[in-house]
């Protein structure tokens, strides 16, 4: 038996997100089970993992209920040492608890004000000084981990770690509110913008679904900040290059095209992920 993953909303829940990542950043295998925002409470779909009653939650192994995302990255970084959920070295290892810690318990104003949709972003949301006092505790808190911890590449304890994944939700809230941030900041941001993971993850929030209006705000939207993706479309029958789903290795029943050729997939859903972000997944761009 596997770890399973219960999740919110791909294009809503930000905690899912965080969830997610804490599994797909670092190469571990679950099930994953998606639930419904629309429509019946969490708490009620959440009935077969009591006491369970957000998301994310993770049933292990061996059956125990973890039900709190700080919950999660820690077991899962004791249960999975060499993974990289925290740093090996000691000083940048309590640098990134830090940062996880006050994720999980801080922002409060951002989080209300700015909810997460990771399917458009507005021009200009007028942020509260309340918003902005925020931000600059935020790129205090980075610039302290980015001079601390030290490391070439744009994560705030060297290489990617649980506390990248518990930020990452906060770089969509700033890309999709286009809300004020330093130059160093913006570029944490983009290096979440552009990471193939979160990549997958908006893909599958744009497609999977309903646009929900309680999230919806009345500012004047403008095009995502992430990259530009492949220009591809769904085209009708089944006809294509590869016989079976590059993700699933099923038979193919949908079909995308891109650059004038046709690839196939399992399920609409496959296909339009794959539409929504085509160099997002690494298996399909072997295809191409």
């Amino acid at each position: 038996m596997t770890y399973q993953l219960i999740l919110g909303d791909y294009a809503y829940s930000s905690w899912s997100l965080r969830g997610w990542l804490l599994f797909e950043k670092f190469g571990i295998d679950r099930t994953t089970q998606l639930l419904d925002f629309s429509g019946i409470p969490v708490s009620e779909q959440l009935k077969d993992y009591a006491p369970a009653k957000t998301v994310p939650a993770m049933r292990t192994p061996e059956g125990a209920i973890v039900s709190d995302s700080l919950a999660i990255a820690e077991e899962l970084a004791s249960r999975h040492p060499d993974a990289g959920h925290l740093p090996s070295d000691p000083l940048a290892r309590a640098t990134c608890r830090n940062l996880i810690a006050e994720m999980h318990s801080g922002f409060g104003a951002l989080r209300t004000d700015c909810p997460m949709s990771v399917r458009l972003s507005y021009a200009d949301s007028h942020p509260s000084d309340d918003v902005l006092a925020d931000l600059k505790r935020l790129e205090l808190i980075w610039a302290h981990a980015r001079a601390t911890c030290g490391g070439d590449g744009p994560w705030l304890c060297g290489a990617y770690t649980a506390a990248d994944a518990f930020f990452a939700p906060v770089a969509a809230r700033i890309a999709g509110y286009n809300l004020p941030v330093g130059a160093d900041a913006q570029a944490y941001v983009d290096a979440h913008l552009n990471d193939p993971a979160f990549r997958r993850w908006r893909a599958m929030g744009l497609v999977h679904g309903a646009t929900l209006k309680r999230y919806a705000k009345p500012f004047d939207t403008r095009p995502w900040p992430g990259p530009e993706p492949l220009a591809a479309k769904a085209v009708d029958g089944t006809d294509s290059e590869n016989k079976s789903c590059p993700y699933s290795g099923k038979p193919v029943s949908h079909v995308l095209e891109l650059e004038g050729r046709r690839f196939g997939f399992c399920n609409a859903f496959c296909r339009n992920k794959t539409v929504a972000d085509p160099a997002a997944w690494p298996a399909f761009m072997a295809l191409l």
